[in-house]
């Protein structure tokens, strides 16, 4: 039996149809519509496999419309440019004929210049915080029978909040800020393309939910409508997904039924190795 990251290795995979068009699937847990991180990934793994010897270090997304998990996605890859130093893809997700996801990537040969970050928070580490299944455990009778056994699956992701799981389970205005540690639940393969993709899926786990903080809702409410609208990303060192990464996100705004958020990931010595954005929809139901 596959270990859910083995799992997750096997769904990044995608079947090469012909040049510059792959075909991915989804796993089957009973949901309406594809995770978002999911086709961030897979995007990002098609437009690697049209590209040699670059990394990739921005990437920038729309979501169209839903995914069906119930069916592959196809991903064809525009080759728009090869440079000298950065090469330029356009990736198009297609399900049932239509456009469902956009995303630009842009890759860099590695080269070494000018160097400042941000300061870390000062944030209690992994081993001093319960697991998240312990977490949700002690909060199931607050989840809807209907999300239960989805809220305690196997994840590939490990995530451990610092402030627990109150974004899951208790509906208080708090601060728009969230900050969890998360890493693989096992051991990736030393290809770096693979851990960047592996952040990126992460990436969208967490970070639509900081934007409901202030408002006293939380995203399993059925009063609530929420979807990832658009995401980017920019890798700025190497690391390892499959070590402690601290992702520190917080929602400067909120408007016209639109989150916004941001996030910072840090290396558990407190270098900045990633950068991310995302608006999303958080629309209260009639």
């Amino acid at each position: 039996m596959k270990t859910a990251v083995q799992e997750l290795i096997q769904l990044l995979d995608l079947e090469r149809i012909e040049v510059n068009l792959f075909r991915g699937n989804s796993p089957n847990e009973g949901w309406q519509r594809v995770f978002g991180g999911q086709v961030i990934g897979q995007a990002l793994i098609a437009a690697y496999r049209t590209v040699e010897e670059r990394v990739a270090h921005s990437l920038h997304a729309y979501f169209l419309r839903p995914g069906d998990p119930k069916l592959p996605i196809l991903y064809e890859v525009e080759r728009v440019r090869d440079g000298k130093s950065f090469t330029t893809r356009r990736v198009v997700a297609i399900q049932h004929g239509e456009v469902i996801f956009i995303m630009s990537v842009s890759f860099q040969i590695e080269e070494q210049g000018f160097e400042h970050q941000i300061t870390m928070p000062d944030v209690p580490g992994p081993e001093d915080l319960p697991s998240e299944r312990d977490l949700r455990l002690q909060h199931i009778d607050r989840i809807p029978k209907a999300f239960q056994a989805h809220f305690l699956r196997e994840r590939p992701i490990e995530v451990r909040p610092v402030n627990g799981v109150e974004s899951f389970t208790k509906a208080r205005p708090r601060e728009p800020v969230n900050r969890v540690w998360f890493r693989a639940g096992d051991t990736l393969p030393d290809d770096f393309t693979l851990h960047q993709v592996a952040l990126a899926y992460a990436s969208d786990l967490t970070l639509l939910d900081t934007s409901s903080f202030p408002h006293g809702v939380f995203l399993w409410s059925e009063k609530l409508q929420s979807a990832s609208l658009d995401h980017a990303m920019w890798f700025h060192r190497r690391f390892r997904m499959d070590e402690w990464l601290l992702y520190d996100q917080d929602s400067p705004c909120a408007a016209g039924a639109r989150g916004f958020n941001r996030g910072s990931v840090y290396t558990r010595d407190g270098v900045l190795v990633a950068s991310v954005a995302q608006e999303g929809l958080i629309r209260l139901r009639n």
